[in-house]
């Protein structure tokens, strides 16, 4: 018996005893260490390391961000002096050599290159005068950058078919650029503010109202909008120098000399009518060869190409793809009109004259001061001479406007004012002799002096839309209506050239004066704080679909105390995948102004903040949250604002209708 004990006793304890590894092999799986190990390397691996620092990374991101607007700015600048560049140059090469009777009877006997020329001009000016109608629908429809495209792309052309000179191409392709023309400055307008918003958006990352993507505080941009409207034009006014290298480089050889174009001349000056009477009609000493203008054509498409590249590549957007869809859901009807509708604010009405009076100066620089006292004067070899100092001194002086950061923005409009009125007191009272080469350092001066008034102009305008109107939902309209004044401005031009000079310099001289009037009223009354009235651009929504019919019976299977939050949910939020299109509220009615309700929103916004349980309920049903935010872009205040006061009226006869049963049980 105790034998068997003990064998049981030995029998009981061998299970308790670990097995010996097989030989030549052991369980790493049991090393309790290593799997400790093997943790702490994941960890390290997936944790936060140590050496990234985030904030870092973000300054580092949002300066590659910055440097982006700056290269997008330096690229729209330099693409659009390549196309004026271009479009000058070739122009005043096509209309010196169609001048000439000889070119004309040689080259193209059977046609009449005057009358097409005088056709081209038509289309050119004549055009742009219904640009306010199309302008707004094309920017919304294409985007900023893809108008700027186009609108090159169109300039393009017109170089295109100077290979071979026809009505049924130069007519038509001068008729396209007129349509071009106040579609390609209102976007490069508008591109330029919106870099300077986008600028400070990336400079101000931390700031609660950016993170937020809320309305930007008033007069932030302001500095920013000034540096890059003064870069845009310092880069822009050189295409004035440009445009003369074909003049220069090919044409020059070819021209008369002034005894010969001057011969007939007798009077220059204020005491002439038209441009110059009595130019001789030749001009070229011999006809440059055929296959010499097609190389210098040729140059001239490949810059026209080069500049579409730049708009296409290197421009990057001026809004977020989300934005460019807010900005067309407003209804292409709201589009079209909301230009008119600007026109109420006082502050564009009362600037109207100095949008005119800027397409009145430089079309007469060009036309007027360049060849009714240069070229009457020095004879047509020194044109190009002329038009370099213009050139080089708006690109020159447009840096002034650098000094709008420590100045008053007035001083710009008015002091190019002052200059430009000081010239044509002098210009009104001088009559030169034609034939006078001792006059080219007077002449030179008076180019030189223009530029100045005209770069103070320019910047200065651009930079004033810029700083009254910060709201980027609105920015295309604005700048087409300057530039739509521009164009009547240079139709006008068109008009009058037969007129004599006194009257031409006369008209400036009223338009210069009433325009520095109007400012000064509308500074007064800025001054005062009278609040313009603003068209209020209609908020876009996604449109009632058969899908949310259903919700409308949601209070009667809900309960009690969520059948109202769920309702208004359903209604004014749409989170559903079968909702299509936008619309915009009917309170957003573009017909009122955004100055007369601001006390009506805020007293909305109170309101909002009073019902913070509609947003939780909806955080909480998941069902009913739908897509995200962003992608459907209706969680913002202005978007809930419609539904909640659609529907309020019906809650409260809901409640009166429940209010009256109870009476009448108790009853």
């Amino acid at each position: 018996k105790a034998a068997l004990a003990s064998d049981a006793e030995e029998l009981i304890r061998e299970p308790e005893q670990p097995a010996a590894p097989p030989s030549g092999s052991t369980n790493n799986l049991m090393n309790v260490g290593h799997e400790g190990n093997i943790q702490g390397q994941m960890e390290e691996f997936l944790g936060p390391q140590a050496e990234y620092d985030e904030e870092e990374e973000e300054r580092k991101y949002y300066r590659r961000k910055r440097l982006g607007v700056i290269k997008n700015v330096i690229a729209a600048s330099v693409g659009g002096m390549i196309v004026y560049s271009v479009y000058m140059g070739l122009l005043q090469m096509q209309l010196i050599l169609h001048y000439d009777v000889t070119y004309r009877e040689v080259k193209y006997s059977n046609l009449g290159l005057e009358d097409i020329d005088e056709k081209m001009l038509m289309g050119i000016n004549v055009t742009p005068i219904i640009g306010l109608l199309y302008t707004p629908v094309l920017i919304r429809f294409l985007g900023t950058k893809w108008m700027m495209f186009l609108a090159s792309g169109i300039y393009a052309l017109f170089v295109s078919t100077n290979y071979w000179e026809r009505y049924y191409t130069l007519v038509p392709s001068a008729v396209a650029i007129g349509v071009a023309i106040v579609p390609l400055w209102a976007s490069l307008g508008n591109y330029i503010t919106r870099m300077a918003q986008q600028y400070y958006e990336y400079a101000n990352y931390k700031e609660e109202h950016v993170q937020e993507q809320k309305k930007l505080p008033k007069g932030a941009c302001h500095s920013y909008i000034i540096v890059f409207q003064s870069v845009f034009y310092i880069i822009f006014h050189l295409s004035f120098v440009f445009a003369e290298f074909p003049m220069r480089l090919f044409l020059h050889s070819y021209l008369h000399d002034y005894n010969h174009t001057l011969s007939r001349v007798s009077l220059c000056g204020a005491g002439i009518r038209g441009l110059i009477p009595g130019f001789n009609t030749t001009v070229l000493t011999k006809l440059p060869q055929s296959m010499l203008l097609i190389q210098v054509e040729s140059v001239l498409m490949s810059f026209a190409f080069l500049a579409m590249i730049i708009f296409l590549v290197l421009c990057g957007a001026a809004y977020r793809p989300t934005e460019e869809i807010d900005l067309r859901s407003i209804g292409w009807g709201n589009i079209f009109q909301l230009p008119f509708k600007h026109l109420r604010d006082y502050r564009l009405r009362l600037l109207c004259p100095f949008f005119i009076y800027s397409g009145f100066e430089v079309l007469f620089a060009i036309s007027g001061l360049s060849l009714s006292y240069g070229v009457c004067v020095l004879g047509l070899k020194q044109l190009w001479l002329l038009v370099l100092a213009y050139g080089l001194s708006c690109s020159l002086f447009s840096s002034l406007s650098l000094s709008l950061l420590r100045l008053p923005r007035w001083v710009s409009l008015l002091g190019g004012a002052a200059v430009h009125f000081v010239l044509l007191v002098v210009l009104l009272a001088w009559s030169p002799l034609p034939r006078n080469p001792n006059l080219l350092a007077p002449l030179l001066v008076l180019s030189v002096l223009w530029g100045l008034g005209t770069a103070l102009n320019k910047t200065g305008l651009s930079t004033l839309l810029g700083m009254l109107y910060e709201d980027k939902e609105r920015l295309d309209f604005v700048y087409t209506i300057y530039h739509w004044w521009q164009a009547i401005a240079i139709f006008i031009v068109y008009l009058w050239s037969k007129l004599p000079m006194r009257a031409k310099l006369s008209i400036l001289l009223a338009t210069l004066l009433l325009a520095c009037y109007c400012y000064w009223v509308m500074e007064r009354r800025l001054a005062r704080k009278v609040p313009p009235r603003v068209p209020r651009i209609p908020r876009p929504r996604h449109k009632v679909t058969r899908h949310t019919v259903f919700y409308d019976f949601l209070p009667l299977f809900t309960e009690e105390r969520l059948k109202y939050n769920v309702y208004i949910i359903a209604v004014t939020q749409y989170p559903f995948p079968q909702v299509k299109g936008y619309r915009y509220l009917e309170e957003d009615n573009s017909d009122e102004s955004d100055s007369e309700n601001n006390e009506e929103d805020e007293e909305e916004k109170e309101r909002e903040d009073e019902e913070p349980e509609v947003e939780e309920i909806g955080d909480e049903n998941g069902a009913l949250r739908g897509q995200d935010e962003g992608s459907w872009g209706t969680n913002a205040p202005r978007a809930r604002r419609g539904g909640y006061r659609r529907h309020r009226g019906r809650r409260e006869d809901t409640h009166v209708q429940e209010g009256d049963m109870d009476e009448q049980e108790g009853g």
